[in-house]
C-alpha cells in the first residue's frame, strides 16, 4: 500500500508542476493526458505495463514490463526498431530516437520476462508481439534490452536541466596524439581479468561496462597480442567492484579496429564519463588464440533461391515456431478454410562453414536446449541464422522467423571426421573445416513473401547475427544479394560477403 501511495503521490506531483510550467491551460491538459496514458497501467499494476529503467530521465533506459505482478527485463536478442517504436508508442512518446542492446543503461536488474521479441509494428502493446514465453530466456544480465524514446514537444522537462543527455554525448576516437595504454588485471592467467586503461600515462582505472560485448573485447584482445576474445564479461568477478569512477565509458567498436583508442568513446580526454549500469560492475575479457569463423555459403543461396506456393495445411508445424508472416494467423483465425489456402515463400539452402581453428559451440549449456516435437530433435540455439528482404530504400519488408536451430556437421572436407550431430540428444556445434547445412526443403528455410509485390529487392541471410557466440570476426557472417521477385520467379544474384 505504501509503494502504491508513493507512485501516486509522485503522479500528483507531476501533474502539478505541469500546470504550473507550461505556458497555457492546452499545454497543461496535453502533458496531463500524456502522464495519464503513461502511468495508469503501471500505477494500477496491470499485465504487460512497461517502463523504462537506468536513464538519465524519463526518455530512455532498459526496458521492464510487469507479468503476474512482478517486473522483468527484456532480452536484447531479435530487438530492433519495430520493437524499440511499439515501446515509445506505448509510453506515450511520440517516436523512438534509437533501440540499444547489450545492457547500454547497465546490466539487467531483473530476471528476463521476455526473449526473442518479433514485432510487426503495428502491436499497440510489447505483449501482443510474439516471444518465446514468460521467463522462457538463455539471456546473460548484460543483454538488456532498452530504448532512447522522443520527448514529447509539450513535455515537462524536470530542473535542474542538464547539460547533456547520455544519448547526446558525442563520441570520438581517442586522438591520433593521445596513447591509450590497456592492461588486464585480477584474472588467473594473462588472458583474462578487469580491463583498465590509462590515457597518456595518467592514472590507471577501469571500463565503464555499459554496452560492452564481444566485439569491444575482440579488439583489445587483438591489440594485446592475445589472440581472440572467448567471453566478454559485465562483472566483478575479476575485482575492480571498490574502484572510483571508471576512467572510460561509451566505448563502442565496429569489430575490426587495430586498437580500442581506434573505437568510439565518451571525450575521456576531457573527463566526461557517463556510466548508467551497476558500478561495481567493470568491462572484463577472457582471450583465446583459438576461435571458430563461420562463413556464409552464397553461392549455395544463388544455386538454390526459388518459389513455392505451399497449402497452409502443409504448415501447421511451421505455424507453430511462428514460421509465417503475421497475416497467415489473421487467415488462421477468421478463415474456416484457412487449410486450403496458401503460402508464398521464397526457399533456398543455406550452409554455414567453420574456417576457424576451433569448434563452433552453442551458446546455450545442453541442460537448457530445448525439444521441438515437430523438427523430432533438440534445438541449441534460439537465433543461429536471420533472413530478411529490404527494399531499394532499405527498410525491412520481409523476414523469416525460423523460432531455433540445432548444430551439426552436415558436410566436412576430406579426411575430416563429423563430430556433431543433432540426432538422439548428441553433442552439437560445427567442427573445423566442416559446415552446417539447413536445406531448401526444411521447415522454416524459406521468408513468407505472400504479400510483397514484384519488384527489386535486397536479401540478407546472417549466421550468428548478434555475436553471441565468439569468432574471429564477423565480417564473413552474412550474404547481401540481389533478389528479382515477379509473379512467377524468384533470382538470387550479386551476393557478396558482408557483416551481419
Amino acid at each position: 500500500m505504501i509503494g502504491l501511495q508513493f507512485w501516486l503521490t509522485i503522479f500528483l506531483l507531476y501533474l502539478t508542476e505541469a500546470v504550473v510550467q507550461h505556458r497555457s491551460l492546452e499545454d497543461a491538459r496535453l502533458e496531463r493526458q500524456r502522464l495519464v496514458h503513461r502511468y495508469s497501467k503501471v500505477l494500477n499494476k496491470e499485465e504487460g505495463a512497461i517502463r523504462l529503467v537506468g536513464g538519465d530521465n524519463e526518455y530512455e533506459g532498459n526496458i521492464e514490463v510487469l507479468h503476474n505482478g512482478k517486473w522483468g527485463a527484456v532480452c536484447d536478442d531479435e530487438w530492433d526498431a519495430a520493437e524499440g517504436h511499439i515501446v515509445c508508442r506505448q509510453l506515450g512518446f511520440p517516436g523512438m530516437r534509437r533501440y540499444t542492446r547489450s545492457g547500454y543503461f547497465g546490466a539487467a536488474r531483473r530476471r528476463f520476462w521476455m526473449d526473442n521479441l518479433f514485432c510487426e509494428g503495428h502491436e499497440q502493446e510489447l505483449v501482443n508481439c510474439h516471444f518465446e514465453g514468460w521467463g522462457e530466456n538463455d539471456c546473460e544480465p548484460g543483454e538488456a534490452a532498452g530504448v532512447v524514446c522522443y520527448p514529447p514537444e509539450n513535455a515537462l522537462i524536470p530542473l535542474p536541466v542538464p547539460i547533456l543527455r547520455d544519448e547526446d554525448l558525442p563520441k570520438y576516437p581517442i586522438h591520433s596524439r593521445s596513447r591509450l595504454y590497456v592492461r588486464l588485471r585480477g584474472g588467473r592467467s594473462r588472458n583474462e581479468g578487469r580491463v583498465e586503461v590509462s590515457l597518456d600515462g595518467g592514472r590507471w582505472g577501469s571500463v565503464c561496462a555499459d554496452g560492452w560485448s564481444l566485439l569491444e573485447a575482440n579488439v583489445l584482445c587483438r591489440q594485446m597480442g592475445l589472440g581472440y576474445a572467448s567471453e566478454a564479461f559485465q562483472t566483478d568477478f575479476f575485482g575492480g567492484a571498490n574502484a572510483s569512477q571508471p576512467a572510460l565509458s561509451g566505448t563502442e567498436c565496429y569489430g575490426n579496429e587495430t586498437e580500442l583508442a581506434d573505437c568510439l568513446h565518451h571525450d575521456a580526454a576531457r573527463g566526461i564519463v557517463s556510466c548508467h549500469g551497476n558500478r561495481q560492475h567493470v568491462a572484463a575479457v577472457i582471450c583465446d588464440y583459438l576461435s571458430p569463423d563461420l562463413v556464409v555459403d552464397y553461392l549455395e543461396i544463388e544455386q538454390t533461391a526459388h518459389l513455392e506456393d505451399r497449402p497452409m495445411l502443409l504448415m501447421q508445424c511451421a505455424m507453430e515456431e511462428n514460421c509465417v508472416a503475421n497475416e497467415a494467423y489473421q487467415i488462421q483465425r477468421d478463415d474456416p478454410h484457412w487449410r486450403y489456402r496458401s503460402r508464398r515463400l521464397l526457399k533456398f539452402t543455406a550452409a554455414a562453414i567453420n574456417a576457424g581453428n576451433a569448434d563452433f559451440r552453442p551458446f546455450k549449456e545442453k541442460s537448457q536446449w530445448e525439444w521441438h516435437m515437430c523438427h523430432m530433435h533438440f534445438h541449441s540455439m534460439e537465433v543461429f541464422a536471420t533472413f530478411d528482404i529490404f527494399d531499394l530504400s532499405g527498410r525491412k519488408v520481409a523476414q523469416g522467423h525460423k523460432a531455433s536451430f540445432c548444430l551439426e556437421d552436415s558436410n566436412c572436407l576430406p579426411g575430416v571426421p563429423k563430430k556433431y550431430s543433432c540426432a538422439n540428444y548428441g553433442d552439437q556445434g560445427i567442427s573445423i573445416n566442416c559446415s552446417d547445412v539447413y536445406l531448401y526443403n526444411l521447415d522454416c528455410q524459406w521468408v513468407d513473401i505472400t504479400d510483397l509485390r514484384p519488384g527489386s529487392y535486397t536479401l540478407k541471410i546472417a549466421i550468428n547475427p548478434e555475436f553471441k557466440v565468439a569468432e574471429m570476426n564477423y565480417d564473413n557472417n552474412a550474404a547481401i544479394c540481389d533478389l528479382i521477385y515477379t509473379e512467377n520467379f524468384a533470382r538470387v544474384q550479386n551476393c557478396q560477403l558482408a557483416r551481419p
